[in-house]
């Protein structure tokens, strides 16, 4: 590791990190080395990215001394927090003030932020249209995010700004359910507007292609998505790859989703919502073309479907 830079990545078991682990263990020569920052490095991920050739280094993003140590030494830091651990707006935005003063004070070259933006700009603060949650925010994993940019500021930064994991298909079971008609049908409150969607390990990917491209992109903002599509046409899309019946897609309204019940369904109501009313800013935000430039196997809706067929199928039922 020594002749190389070193990227400390945060979340390196998880869908962003871990696709930045492994775009930088599949290229040996491109003269940066992986440390897999965990807090358990006996999970079979960390493991695999042992043996891979990571250094996997032990640390908490709620404890900034144990993050300062795994920066120690790095060039680079990969910054990610995961929001659906703990449905905490606060608690995401104290996790991000620890890894930008852990970075600060490591004295790292390059930090990545994975981040998203404030909705709340999109709306005068008495719009009835979307509740506010946990008092202050309108989708707290989104504008607690963009809260946290300020904490790097004096940290040479780039703020890259992600879309809708295509994997919540399978990871969140968001895929269609067959009914009791045998039919399969899924409900989003997104009427016919297109979403900004990716495939995780592409993310990671276009993060790796940033590291590479070094001090052009610092204090730069980069909005990325593989395929803007309607819920229709992904349902398509599925209905075409795997083989299965055609998808009705429920198109319901935002309070009836956030009414359905499970855990977080408040919020991703107000995200879908998000994407359905301000699609031209959430689009405009971002660009696929920027994301092919940085990561040239960047995927299609459709190539995603056919490489994730076998986790995608089970969730369907």
């Amino acid at each position: 590791m020594a002749d190389k830079k070193i990227i400390a990545v945060i979340g390196a078991t998880g869908s962003q990190g871990g696709g930045l682990c492994r775009a930088i263990l599949a290229d040996p020569a491109g003269g940066f080395a992986c440390r897999a920052v965990t807090r358990d490095t006996n999970k079979d991920k960390a493991k695999a990215l042992a043996s891979g050739g990571a250094q996997v280094v032990k640390a908490d993003i709620d404890d900034v001394e144990s993050l300062k140590k795994a920066f120690a030494g790095a060039y680079g830091v990969y910054a990610v927090t995961n929001f659906w651990e703990h449905f905490s707006g606060e608690k995401e935005k104290a996790q991000a003030k620890n890894i930008a003063d852990a970075a600060k004070a490591a004295g790292v070259k390059h930090v990545i932020w994975s981040t998203l933006e404030d909705i709340r700009k999109f709306m005068k603060p008495d719009d009835k249209r979307m509740p506010m949650l946990q008092q202050k925010y309108r989708v707290p994993h989104f504008d607690a995010k963009a809260e946290a940019n300020a904490f790097f500021a004096g940290v040479p930064t780039t703020f890259l700004v992600t879309s809708f994991y295509w994997d919540n298909l399978y990871m969140f079971g968001l895929a269609p359910k067959k009914g009791q008609d045998g039919q399969l049908a899924w409900a989003f409150p997104m009427g016919n507007a297109k979403m900004a969607g990716i495939a995780a390990e592409d993310i990671g990917k276009v993060a790796y292609g940033i590291f590479k491209g070094g001090s052009q992109y610092i204090g730069k903002t980069v909005g990325i998505y593989g395929e803007a599509l309607t819920i229709d046409q992904m349902g398509k899309t599925l209905s075409k790859v795997l083989g299965v019946g055609p998808v009705k897609y429920n198109a319901v309204e935002a309070d009836v989703y956030r009414g359905f019940g499970f855990p977080g369904a408040d919020e991703m109501g107000n995200m879908f919502q998000a994407y359905r009313d301000f699609e031209k800013e959430m689009l405009g935000a971002r660009s696929a073309d920027t994301a092919r430039k940085l990561n040239p196997a960047l995927q299609t809706f459709e190539q995603f479907v056919k490489n994730k067929k076998d986790a995608i199928l089970p969730a369907m039922g």
